[in-house]
């Protein structure tokens, strides 16, 4: 991962929520630029034990940060993304997995229809509407 994005990404999880607004800010305007770090890093988060960003932060514990890397994704319009965002649909936090509907959604993913007519049925209610919503908003074939 690249230093810039590397510590951008540790700032999402600082406790003061002006760093994180900064941080975020500083994301989506390079979105772009981004998107190999963003994936890497959701990605990370999955791939081992503990992960951390630079050494520092631990994904695992950080639902919030997995959160905004999806809804970063969703906002980089990056065929790329779309993956990672359809692996965010097994996140075990529901509102990661309901971001991740919703950026599948502002990807304009229409192959990941099958997986959002499963989300139907997730246990929770907000995955559910996100689901809905996404579906909705997605051109069929």
């Amino acid at each position: 991962m690249r230093p810039q994005f590397a510590d951008l990404l540790v700032r999402l999880a600082d406790e003061d929520p002006h760093q994180v607004d900064q941080a975020f800010d500083s994301i989506l305007f390079d979105r772009e630029q981004a998107v190999p770090d963003l994936i890497s890093a959701y990605r990370h988060a999955f791939g081992q034990r503990t992960a951390t960003l630079a050494g520092r932060v631990s994904l695992n514990e950080r639902p919030t940060v997995r959160f905004l890397i999806v809804q970063l994704l969703g906002f980089t319009g990056s065929e790329g993304a779309v993956e990672t965002v359809e692996y965010a649909l097994n996140d075990p936090e529901p509102y990661v997995r309901a971001e991740a509907c919703r950026a599948l959604a502002d990807l304009m993913a229409t192959r990941s229809r099958s997986l959002l007519q499963s989300r139907l049925s997730d246990t929770s209610l907000e995955v559910r509407r996100a689901a809905t919503e996404a579906l909705e908003v997605l051109p069929v074939g």
